[in-house]
């Protein structure tokens, strides 16, 4: 395999070939090029026989690994981990095998975190991430408990925190993600009804277009009755040409976009710091969102942030 200090790269191996089709000798082309004139001659052939692909890297696999793990015994260990959600150390005495051997089988086959698994059924959590902007944009509600003025248990101390807290309410934190760009848009409400969502999504849906996705054809949302039955619901998405899609009841990891974003929602906006007032703590709410979209690196878009995907997509579909 070749290296950073390598002689021959891919590059070079190209370089190669096209120096000894021009007629040289491969003896001067491999002096030249510092390598010797066996390593020349084995690129050249390789290259005659398979053609471009020869000149890349083969794998150093062996053909057959005659003492892996039998795949009777694989099957034994993920069906522990999977039913039992037993850990390398715990299924080795059972299976009379080495605690490595037993991580190494794990990882084979994508059980080597729990995180990976739906907890209930032991089921491995297929990912998904659609094609194109607007296919698809997941829709869910956080509730968050109001800040009285002044602060509440933050800044006051949680006895004297409590007390002020009596009746206060909450704050019922709409948003909308979209899948492929994880481009998001939020607004608070003072609850989930069904006119209120229905208003939310077609807001959400000129905020998208505003921005370079024009337009929705599918939207994820959980179970909850605005979603399901009501007709204002079902207007706002008629109106935009959309068709709704439920979640599986308690099935969060296939909303997971926007439930992931809640998560961020809360330690980079509403927890980020103590707030004296819950007007101070939503006002705060359109910074954060500008610093989502356009600033803030996302690790499943390769550091950049959304607005960055939505950018590439609107080049790459025009």
């Amino acid at each position: 395999m070749s290296h950073r200090n390598a002689r021959l790269t891919v590059h070079g191996r190209r370089l190669l070939v096209e120096r000894v089709r021009s007629g040289r000798p491969v003896a001067h082309v491999a002096a030249e090029m510092g390598i010797s004139r066996a390593t020349g001659h084995k690129w050249i052939r390789r290259w005659q026989v398979e053609g471009e692909q020869g000149l890349h890297d083969r794998s150093s696999r062996p053909l057959t690994t005659p003492h892996r793990t039998p795949l009777t015994v694989e099957a034994r260990v993920c069906r522990l981990r999977q039913d039992r959600k037993l850990g390398p150390a715990r299924i080795a005495p059972i299976l009379g095998l080495p605690a490595s051997t037993v991580h190494r089988v794990l990882t084979r086959h994508g059980l080597n975190r729990l995180a990976f698994l739906d907890r209930p059924t032991g089921q491995v959590i297929r990912r998904y991430e659609r094609a194109r902007p607007g296919e698809l944009v997941h829709v869910d509600v956080k509730k968050l408990g109001r800040i009285p003025d002044g602060g509440g248990h933050k800044i006051l101390g949680r006895q004297a925190g409590r007390a002020r807290r009596s009746n206060v309410g909450f704050d019922y934190v709409h948003s909308a993600v979209d899948d492929h760009t994880r481009l998001a848009y939020s607004e608070i409400h003072a609850d989930e009804k069904a006119d209120t969502c229905a208003t939310f999504l077609r807001r959400a849906a000129a905020f998208f277009a505003a921005s370079g996705i024009d337009h929705i054809e599918r939207v994820l949302t959980d179970n909850a009755w605005p979603y399901r039955k009501s007709l204002a619901w079902r207007q706002a998405l008629a109106e935009l040409g959309a068709t709704g899609k439920l979640t599986r009841p308690y099935r969060p990891q296939t909303n997971g976009k926007v439930e992931r974003f809640n998560r961020t929602l809360l330690d980079e906006w509403a927890y980020l710091r103590p707030y004296t007032s819950n007007t101070e703590r939503t006002a705060a709410l359109t910074d954060f969102l500008h610093a989502y979209n356009h600033h803030r690196c996302h690790t499943a878009l390769g550091g950049q942030p959304p607005i960055s995907r939505v950018n590439n997509a609107a080049g790459q579909y025009t």
